[in-house]
């Protein structure tokens, strides 16, 4: 199963979510609204006994899969994260914590909402395997996320 989280101010109307769904139409792509734990809930009651989970999240959607990875380690295949908000307040509770799932990172050199100097180092301590690509681009990588490898990350 595939699922896109998207941020924190976005939809599942989002420019990411609307390419996602051109590529993968099976794949999941929900609303979400509210706290990190309301959030939280919605995406276990939607994974509710689900296996080989592969999740993209989007800055605070990659907040929100990076937890569920840490949460659900066996149900999770891998995990694409697209300028995670792992620098965000909502994950500190997390950051010494590790998680053996497979993860590829794409983050902007310009990115000034999820900075790569703060969060790479993160990224580094949470997952033991982990592909990283910093990109000549912004927060939202406008100019990248439709150029990516989406077949091989989210094979398997």
């Amino acid at each position: 199963m595939k699922i896109f989280l998207h941020g924190l101010e976005s939809s599942s109307k989002g420019a990411k979510a609307v390419f996602l769904r051109g590529l993968y139409p099976e794949m999941e792509i929900p609303d979400f609204r509210g706290s990190l734990s309301e959030r939280m809930a919605s995406l276990h009651y939607i994974l509710a006994g689900q296996k080989n989970i592969k999740l993209i999240g989007s800055s605070f959607g990659g907040l929100m899969a990076t937890i569920f990875a840490m949460e659900n380690s066996t149900a999770v295949d891998r995990i694409v994260l697209l300028a995670p908000a792992l620098n965000f307040p909502e994950f500190s509770g997390y950051r010494l914590q590790q998680v053996n799932v497979s993860a590829w990172m794409i983050i902007g050199r310009e990115d000034t909402v999820t900075p790569p100097e703060k969060v790479t180092p993160v990224a580094r301590k949470i997952f033991a395997a982990l592909y990283y690509d910093e990109v000549d681009d912004d927060h939202m990588l406008a100019r990248t996320f439709r150029k990516l490898d989406w077949k091989t990350m989210l094979a398997g």
